[in-house]
Parts: structure tokens; C-alpha cells; sequence
């Protein structure tokens, strides 16, 4: 998918995200990462526990602060200070789904007010009837019944609370959903059916989504591009199916050498590859962010961007 004549809905240019840690010290969790996300697309983010996704999720909707660099929405700077307009634009336009259905919701509050809250927030008046109808539609478009806006999130199941959180972030008419491991607390019999619920807004809304996970096999089933992250920085960059074909860094090959085999012989004979940063040899030249052909971008020297391209060439049919 060529972003070329597509609108950038999304920009981050170096950015960086810091937090203090016992004794004053500062741990940098996210190093200068560079992507764009266009506009109806879904752009999945993917690394391991702790590799830095969900601090780039919460900062884009302005939960964790940027250190360093810029977050762009639609051209404009929405990360440091911004105007209260901007903000609650970026209140509305920005949603967020959460990684933990049970965590995430208010069990002290009805499903009617927890969809709602968000409504409240931005300030924009309306009658009861006028709030009542819209949380009524969303729980439909999620395929709940509207009835449920009168219990509360214990009496739900881990992915009815799971559409609730959808439901939530629908409410405001969203353009960009930023949803963080949404199907990774719930059963493996519930996630395709969230994964596909997913899908479905997404073509009835015209939706984008920045889609957070570790899961490899699950981004490939959802996303049009793949960023992987490790220890804070993006290291390769490209079409799903391209990263697949041809993964190039040493920690992507890892990640899709551990991904599950369906078939019990295949599973039992798979190697899985362990990564070692100690192959890269950046004694005398560093890595840096370079598209080694077709919008495949990869973190490394000028050796390995070389044997890169050497190794992409030698694949062509």
C-alpha cells in the first residue's frame, strides 16, 4: 500500500518518550521513532512486553507526555502545549482502545454513563433523549443490545466489556483509533470476533487505526503496514505482506520464527531463531533509518543496508 498520494493522518518525527526512575535517573522508552499512518489504513505497531509501543499509543493521545521530537495530527503539533481547541479536537478525533476490558472500566459506573463520559468531556450540549439515542447506536454498532446501558461492567463478559471500550471510543465519531493489545486479555475464541467487529467499523466509518500487539500472526490478519519495535526503537518498516516475504533485521526474523504453527510436525520441527544485538557490528558506523527499496525501511549501517538490497535483488523472481 503506497502512501504516496494518501493523506497523513498521523506523523511522528523523532519522537522520544522519557520517565523519572527511583534515585532521579531517566529511562528513555521510546528513541526517535519516525512513522506516518495515512489516512483509512491500519498500521500495526509490534515488539515484545516493554519494547516501548503502548508509551508511543499513550502519547499519541496525550496520556504520556513527548520528552523530544513531534506528534502530528493531520500537520498539526499535538504534543507540549496546544490551544484548548486543539485539544478537545484531538479529545474527539483521537480514541483509544485499552489492552484490559476488566481494568478499564468504571465498575462503579453504568455502561450508559461510562460510553457517555467521554460526550460530557468535550463540553457540547445536548438534550437527555439526543445522549440516550447515541449510546443506543453505539452499543448497537458494537452488536450489543441497548438495554445493557442500564447494568453495570461486572455483569458482562471480558469481550462484551471489551465492545463497551469499542462502543466508548466510537461515541465521539472518531478518525484515529489507537488500540492497544485490545484482544490480548480475552479468550482465543473472542478475539476474531473482535478482530473482524474491528474490520467491520473500520470499512463502515472509514476509520484508521494504530493496531498495538506482540502478536505477529494476529497484525498480519488486520494490518496493511507493520512497524517492529525493540528496546524503544523502530527497526523495520513495511507492507504486511512484505515483512513477511522478507523480513531483514536480525529481531523481526526472531519474532516471525516464533509464531505458532497450526500443524502439531510443523510446529514440532520449526527453528526458532534467538536474537542477539551483538551481530551488529556499530563500532565504527551506527544505524540509521533507511528505506532499503518500496517503502521498506530498516534501522542499520551502510554494510548492512548494502547486504540488505543484495539479499532483496537476489529475491526478485
Amino acid at each position: 500500500m503506497n502512501g504516496g498520494e494518501r493523506e497523513a493522518v498521523l506523523e511522528l518525527k523523532d519522537l522520544e518518550v522519557s520517565f523519572k526512575v527511583k534515585g532521579g535517573d531517566v529511562f528513555k522508552a521510546v528513541k526517535g521513532v519516525n512513522f506516518t499512518i495515512y489516512k483509512g489504513e491500519t498500521f500495526g505497531l509490534v515488539g515484545e512486553s516493554g519494547s516501548g509501543k503502548t508509551s508511543i499509543g499513550r502519547a499519541v493521545v496525550r496520556i504520556n507526555d513527548a520528552s523530544a521530537g513531534s506528534i502530528l495530527y493531520k500537520g498539526r503539533k499535538i504534543n507540549g502545549k496546544i490551544s484548548r481547541e486543539l485539544d478537545l479536537e484531538v479529545v474527539r478525533k483521537i480514541q483509544m482502545i485499552f489492552q484490559d476490558p476488566m481494568a478499564s472500566l468504571n465498575e462503579r459506573a453504568k455502561v450508559d454513563y461510562i460510553i457517555s463520559e467521554g460526550l460530557y468531556n468535550i463540553g457540547v450540549k445536548r438534550t437527555e433523549a439526543e445522549r440516550k439515542d447515541l449510546v443506543s447506536k453505539a452499543l448497537l454498532e458494537v452488536g450489543l443490545l441497548p438495554e445493557f446501558a442500564s447494568r453495570f461492567p461486572h455483569e458482562f463478559s471480558g469481550g462484551q466489556r471489551q465492545r463497551i471500550g469499542i462502543a466508548r471510543a466510537l461515541i465521539m465519531e472518531p478518525e484515529l483509533i489507537v488500540a492497544d493489545e485490545p484482544i490480548s486479555a480475552l479468550d482465543v475464541s473472542i478475539r476474531a470476533q473482535v478482530l473482524n467487529l474491528l474490520s467491520a467499523i473500520q470499512k463502515a466509518k472509514g476509520l484508521t487505526y494504530l493496531f498495538i500487539a506482540h502478536d505477529l500472526s494476529v497484525v498480519r490478519f488486520i494490518t496493511d503496514r507493520i512497524a517492529v519495535i525493540n528496546k524503544g526503537e523502530i527497526v523495520e518498516l513495511a507492507e504486511t505482506e512484505e515483512l513477511f516475504r522478507r523480513p531483514l533485521h536480525p529481531y523481526t526474523r526472531a519474532l516471525i520464527s516464533a509464531i505458532p504453527q497450526p500443524d502439531p510436525i510443523a510446529e514440532r520441527g520449526k527453528v526458532v531463531t534467538v536474537y542477539d544485538p551483538r551481530c551488529h557490528d556499530y563500532s565504527t558506523q551506527g544505524p540509521s533509518w533507511v528505506d532499503v527499496g518500496g517503502g521498506h525501511f530498516v534501522l542499520a549501517n551502510a554494510k548492512e543496508v548494502e547486504a540488505y538490497r543484495a539479499e532483496m535483488a537476489a529475491a526478485q523472481p
